[in-house]
């Protein structure tokens, strides 16, 4: 953790709710900091209290116990207007006022800065061209909300937080409901808004295989425990990813970067090239047969591709890996 670039932090947080007079305590114990220049990816199941942090971090709830720094200075000594202009934020509420451009809706960002009357001055027209160009949506800036896809949807919200220009910019879950071309190009996006903005950016997030390709940290929140944190590829090789995944019969394969059935472990003998190998091993594991070839060696080849299938005093070859599943299904 780099001191230097820490802009916000918690110690001994105990975030939740006040119900009837009475203290509703959904996470304690929090202890982080957040980093200018980094994208900080928050993880972990429904119910634990991602949420509950984030508004807790805007200042919406207020912490329980423990302190909140934003730069340098609590944060229950800010007022909501004040904190407005330090942290933006993009939630996952549809927008509804499809009638608005997506320059008008960047606009919008400006508001802690010039009040609801809206009068944008120079330096706020500067802060809005310069948060379409980061987004690279000049060639959007004229068309209705309406006519947008969702992923451009969100490339305009973030830019309406960046035209806010909060030192933190906080995402709740920006690439749900899109598509896995659409979720790599807004996180790669947020990443290197991260940097060359020098921003700390804070998401939450359940798609994990993308934020280990493009975090720069990890807060994984789970019941009963302290917060992990760490990069993504110190918490895999630590098999601390498993927090989030406790009895319910997964695991974190750190082979593969992927979320596994526990007995989907492969024990089967394949040997030939890396590509193929990867591949079988993971249509085997997907019908469940892994656990079951303990006593078959299977060897492949590329030119021409043939899979043997080798084992009780026979060798079978097959010119897929479709005909070797049909096999191995009716042969159980």
């Amino acid at each position: 953790m780099d001191k230097q670039n820490s802009i916000l932090k918690a110690e001994s947080l105990s975030i939740g709710y006040h119900k009837a007079g009475r203290k509703k305590v959904v996470a304690e114990n929090l202890n982080f900091h957040l980093e200018k220049g980094k994208l900080t990816c928050l993880l972990g199941p429904n119910g634990v209290g991602k949420s509950t942090l984030i508004k807790t971090i805007m200042g919406q709830i207020p912490a329980i116990q423990g302190n909140i720094t934003l730069l340098e200075k609590p944060l229950r000594e800010y007022s909501l207007h004040e904190i407005s202009k330090k942290i933006s934020v993009v939630l996952t509420e549809k927008v509804s006022t499809g009638s608005l451009t997506v320059r008008q809706l960047v606009e919008l960002g400006r508001i802690p800065h010039t009040g609801w009357l809206g009068q944008l001055r120079q330096q706020d027209k500067e802060k809005v061209e310069k948060a379409i160009e980061a987004t690279n949506i000049q060639y959007l800036s004229e068309c209705h909300l309406s006519e947008l896809s969702d992923g451009q949807l969100q490339k305009a919200m973030i830019a309406r937080a960046l035209a806010q220009d909060g030192e933190i910019l906080i995402l709740d879950e920006p690439t749900a409901h899109l598509d896995l071309v659409n979720r790599l190009e807004i996180m790669h996006l947020l990443k290197k808004l991260a940097k060359k903005a020098h921003k700390a950016i804070l998401i939450t997030t359940h798609d994990l295989e993308v934020a280990i390709e493009t975090a720069d940290v990890f807060w994984l929140m789970q019941c009963g425990i302290p917060l992990v944190i760490g990069i993504p590829e110190d918490l895999i090789i630590r098999n601390q990813m498993n927090v989030l995944l406790p009895g319910k019969g997964l695991a974190f394969d750190a082979l593969s970067g992927k979320i596994i059935q526990k007995d989907q472990k492969n024990s089967v003998n394949i040997e030939g090239p890396q590509i193929p190998v990867i591949w079988i091993k993971a249509a085997l594991a997907k019908k469940g047969f892994s656990k079951h070839l303990k006593d078959l060696h299977i060897l492949v080849t590329e030119e021409p591709f043939a899979i043997q299938l080798i084992g009780n005093q026979q060798t079978k070859i097959f010119y897929s890996i479709e005909s070797l599943i049909d096999f191995l299904e009716g042969a159980n």
